[in-house]
């Protein structure tokens, strides 16, 4: 018996096929049929996602929209002295043609305890301005501050640095809770 026999025979023997034998081509089975149906289905759905054009806010000329799609989220369980904030930050945004801050606010909250939440824009050259807002509740709030409201003032609107929402343990009737932002926009 030659090397290739002697392969051929253990093939058989123990792996229940040969080396030199082909293997005869399969039919359809409701395996594969299933298989090549999921793939098709999944194919399907990941072309839908991207294909379908996701809806818009409308453009303006005369605001500047940063977030609509999902609102920030502040948690808070304060501490003594504690306070949780997000910042957005803003690239050295030019704003010298913008009047205000429009945005809205909710709080898990009932109503009358809601905390304040502190806005706070900083510019290039780190002057900070501040803000607070009050009473928004469960539902949301809409907030339209103009630029003037901020105290102090800053200088130099042309490079704006971040914009930041500050919820502070001082400021708040409970220590435990969740503020959502969102709808954030500058107005001209």
């Amino acid at each position: 018996m030659e090397k290739q026999d002697i392969y051929e025979h253990l093939a058989e023997i123990y792996l229940d096929a040969s080396l030199t034998k082909k293997k005869k081509p399969r039919g359809w089975t409701i395996k594969s049929i299933a298989g090549w149906a999921a793939a098709a289905v999944v194919i399907g759905l990941v072309f839908l996602t991207f294909s379908v054009p996701h809806k818009k806010p409308p453009v303006s000329e005369n605001a500047l929209l940063l977030s609509s799609n999902n609102p920030v989220k502040i948690n808070y369980n304060f501490t003594p002295g504690s306070k949780e904030l997000s910042s957005l930050f803003l690239n050295n945004l030019n704003l010298h043609t913008f009047k205000s801050l429009a945005f809205a606010a909710r709080s898990d909250a009932p109503s009358g305890s809601m905390p304040a939440i502190a806005v706070e824009i900083e510019n290039k050259t780190g002057e900070k301005t501040l803000v607070y807002v009050r009473d928004a509740g469960r539902k949301w709030q809409q907030y339209v501050i103009p630029f003037s409201d901020f105290k102090p003032a800053i200088s130099d609107w042309t490079q704006v640095k971040s914009l930041s929402f500050i919820v502070e343990e001082w400021n708040s009737p409970r220590k435990k809770g969740v503020v959502y932002i969102d709808n954030i926009r500058f107005l001209r």
